[in-house]
């Protein structure tokens, strides 16, 4: 069976394993990218970047061109586990300051918040702003005023750690 054929079917973790060895040993990350995360089977999107989160950050920053993509993908995907699993990629890439999109800024500033979100959404999107925001104190000011208004007892506690180490200037 082909990577492209286990991608199309349900994996567990042995599967997923299976294709990063493949993909490590091709050393082809953009081309895996490229190939399977960006079309709409959400079963095969979600899979290629559950098998992608396997990489080291090393094997990852040949995505960095794609960054744009990544964003794009996790403003855009109605599917919220490609949505997790793109902000996960992009969490785990540089970003610059000449990197900051307002749309991706506003996107993760509304995301964080919102309790109908799966609680790994919330978390990335909190990341991602903290990072964003620290390029512009008047930007990082704002996230800190949002996050200080958060009813914190509707969060799950991976939220509420965040948020703690957030306000207490703390990397994330």
């Amino acid at each position: 069976m082909t990577d492209s054929d286990v991608l199309h079917n349900v994996m567990g973790e042995a599967d997923a394993m299976a294709v990063y060895g493949d993909l490590k040993r091709t050393a082809d990350f953009q081309g895996f990218a490229k190939h399977f995360i960006y079309g709409d089977d959400y079963r095969v999107a979600r899979n290629a970047l559950w098998v992608l989160t396997k990489a080291s950050d090393d094997e990852l920053s040949q995505l960095q061109p794609s960054l744009n993509d990544l964003i794009d993908l996790a403003l855009h995907t109605p599917n919220s586990s490609v949505r997790r699993l793109s902000l996960n990629i992009v969490s785990r890439l540089k970003m610059e300051e000449d990197d900051l999109r307002t749309d991706f800024l506003d996107f993760c500033l509304a995301r964080m918040v919102d309790i109908e979100e799966p609680p790994g959404v919330q978390t990335l999107c909190m990341k991602l702003a903290f990072r964003m925001c620290q390029f512009y104190p008047e930007l990082q000011d704002e996230l800190i005023r949002t996050i200080e208004a958060m009813d914190i007892e509707y969060y799950k506690p991976a939220i509420k750690s965040v948020r703690n180490k957030i306000l207490k200037g703390q990397s994330v």
